[in-house]
């Protein structure tokens, strides 16, 4: 087989295994057409090589004109070519290519040994001259990452298949990939049968799901008979433990309990379970982004940067927030939501923002965050412990009003006491009269 010699072709269609899902949770607000893309390999003899048909989505953060960040998402919405596909070799690398919009382009390669295959290198390059996507981008033209695949070892001639959602993070962009089925160095120009199924597919645990027409009444996260009686009113959520290192060292601490509140006719409340939920991101001297996936059905990140406050001082605070809500069922990605113009949870550098109250995060019309017995620390983490903590305001008057309810009950005792005192002075006059 001479990977020189290769054709290949691509279809391209649209799929609407999520939009039922999406107009019962967001309405029609949000709504991200998820659609596949296949391209076939063939050699000089017109015999596949390789296979692969998937689902993925980018989203990408930007610099403007006016030196803010913004995030924007890219999808494969049409025009989409296949230029460069390569069947491979055993000394060359297969390679599946292809081009899309206004000069975006992706690629992924993949190697082999005697009895397996695994993917690379993934190959991405966005272009900011593509103004429907980014109409304000302070920096033009193509931008192009490079990254290595998480791909596990796969026998040679098993075909891979990965139904659940998988994200790959570098350089302030996340690819998200799902429905995912590849077959490079086809043997015998036939698409094996035999499946190798990644990780993520073959969970230990049930998942969680979201809402769905069989379960949307009861607020619950998994599928069930419509009950008979009233829906339980939905408990708050578990407080879950976070942190990032930055080698060896802890970058980034957070205590919080996290609920999806997402509004349609009522509001359908979603716990994040800290159990099934992994903590990634990054932490900087001027930015830091902690981001949660429970593996299933939402990624959370949350964005804090450092300002310069009065009289020279730095304080910190939650400038960003951003949600993608998931199809448990098939992995694909059904919203996204971003708001970047939060000023919450403000504290000095150095020291840590506490709110055991109940907060509410406004990302946008459809869906807020609540957050219960938050402590986080995103900046100048010392000996893996939380600094002193800026309680909140909710919080403050608590603390407040304490200390002022029990002055105000010994100040009513005293008073009472020394009542008590005259009245009892003035009865034992009474008794005695002068001669």
């Amino acid at each position: 087989m001479d990977p020189r010699s290769s054709s290949a072709f691509s279809s391209f269609s649209c799929s609407s295994c999520s939009s039922l899902l999406v107009l019962l949770l967001l309405g029609t607000a949000g709504f991200f057409p998820s659609c596949a893309v296949e391209v076939e390999v063939k050699d000089a003899s017109n015999a596949t090589c390789l296979y692969a048909k998937w689902m993925m989505k980018f989203l990408i953060k930007y610099e403007t004109n006016s030196s803010d960040y913004k995030n924007t998402t890219l999808d494969l919405l049409s025009d989409v070519t296949h230029n460069g596909s390569v069947c491979g070799s055993d000394t060359q690398a297969a390679l599946l290519a292809v081009q899309f919009g206004e000069g975006h382009s992706w690629s992924a390669n993949f190697t082999r040994n005697n009895e397996t295959y695994q993917g690379d290198f993934i190959t991405f390059t966005y272009n900011t001259n593509d103004t429907a996507v980014f109409p304000d981008a302070k920096r033009k033209g193509p931008i192009t990452i490079v990254l290595k695949d998480t791909m596990d070892p796969v026998q040679l001639n098993d075909v891979f298949v990965c139904h659940s959602t998988e994200f790959l993070e570098a350089e302030n962009v996340t690819q998200i990939f799902w429905n995912v089925t590849v077959q490079p160095f086809v043997q015998n120009g036939t698409i094996s049968k035999k499946e190798s199924r990644c990780r993520a597919d073959t969970p230990t645990s049930a998942p969680t799901v979201l809402p769905t027409a069989a379960n949307v009444t009861t607020a619950s996260t998994t599928l069930s008979p419509a009950p008979t009686t009233a829906p339980k009113p939905v408990e708050n959520p578990d407080t879950g433990n976070y942190f990032l290192k930055n080698g060896n060292e802890t970058c980034l601490l957070a205590t919080v309990g996290l609920q999806l509140n997402i509004s349609q006719d009522k509001p359908h409340l979603i716990n994040i379970n800290p159990k099934t939920t992994r903590a990634d991101g990054t932490c900087g001297n001027t930015t830091a982004t902690l981001k949660l996936n429970d593996g299933n059905s939402t990624l959370i990140a949350f964005t804090f940067v450092v300002r310069n406050a009065s009289a020279g001082a730095q304080k910190y605070h939650l400038k960003e927030v951003n949600v993608t809500l998931l199809n448990s069922l098939n992995g694909s990605v059904i919203s996204t939501a971003d708001n970047n113009n939060f000023s919450k949870w403000d504290a000095f550098l150095g020291t840590s923002y506490m709110c055991r109250k109940e907060q509410t995060l406004e990302v946008n019309e459809v869906l807020q965050i609540h957050t219960f017995n938050l402590w986080i620390q995103p900046f100048l983490v010392k000996d893996n412990k939380f600094s002193a903590a800026e309680e909140c305001f909710a919080d403050s008057d608590l603390n407040f009003l304490i200390p002022i309810a029990v002055g105000m009950a010994l100040g009513f005792l005293i008073i009472l006491v020394f009542i008590s005192y005259l009245i009892g002075r003035r009865k034992s006059r009474t008794g005695y009269q002068s001669v």
